[in-house]
């Protein structure tokens, strides 16, 4: 399932969801200026690798503090699909979040859900080599708060099985509620797979940090909704 759109209009302008997607978007186009080898080169350099954290020793010197790339590596990504994918979801659920908190709150939130999915992603690796990059963990977080925010609102979804596609309208209760599963039974799946892929304890640890946080962050006028009403 694809989500396009949410029904849920943003009563004031998102200019840090915004801010966001243009900082990773120029960091990826950087990238994409850069030659092949050069670019995969800032991966190891900004992204975070597991054993580095745990172990205290660089596998590869960085321009920035080892303790740094857990937020550098944020804003770095792999690949097209992967910076465009992010970038859908914080833009189709990011606007409303950030109404329900307010900008400043919005920032610190997305970068506490950012750092609580990378430690999840170290913990369940912690002598992983390979570098961990993408916004996926901190806009996990925004996809719990919004899980709990918005659970009826409806999603304009692209339902493809095979050669089968239709565009439906379905309550975010179910396409985030699917997402998650999904992430976490596809991670108890692989957790012994030390080749590279998807940091699935990342999305996991960022979804429940965000639905932890939500209650701290957002304005006190704004209502956590029930999920079965």
């Amino acid at each position: 399932m694809i989500p396009l759109r949410d029904n849920v209009p943003a009563r004031r302008f998102p200019i840090v969801t915004i801010a966001l997607i243009a900082a990773n978007v120029a960091v990826f186009f950087y990238q994409y200026l850069l030659m092949p080898e050069t670019a995969q080169r800032t991966i190891f350099l900004y992204g975070l690798i597991p054993r580095e954290l745990t172990s205290g020793i660089p596998i590869v010197p960085h321009p920035v503090p080892v303790g740094v790339t857990l937020v550098t590596s944020m804003f770095v990504h792999g690949g097209f699909f992967h910076v465009a994918g992010n970038m859908l979801y914080l833009w189709i659920f990011g606007d409303n979040v950030e109404d329900a908190m307010g900008h400043a709150r919005f920032i610190f939130f997305y970068l506490l859900s950012g750092l609580a999915a990378a430690f999840s992603q170290v913990i369940s690796g912690p002598n992983s080599a390979i570098p961990m990059v993408g916004a996926s963990g901190a806009v996990s977080g925004i996809l719990g708060a919004y899980f709990l925010l918005y659970p009826h609102a409806r999603v304009l979804t692209l339902v493809t099985l095979g050669w089968f596609w239709r565009v439906v309208e379905i309550p975010a209760l179910f396409v985030l509620g699917f997402w998650i599963v999904v992430q976490v039974l596809t991670g108890l799946l692989t957790v012994n797979f030390q080749g590279g892929g998807v940091a699935w304890f990342a999305h996991v640890g960022g979804f429940f940090a965000g639905m932890l946080l939500i209650p701290v962050f957002k304005r006190r006028t704004v209502p956590v909704r029930l999920l079965w009403r």
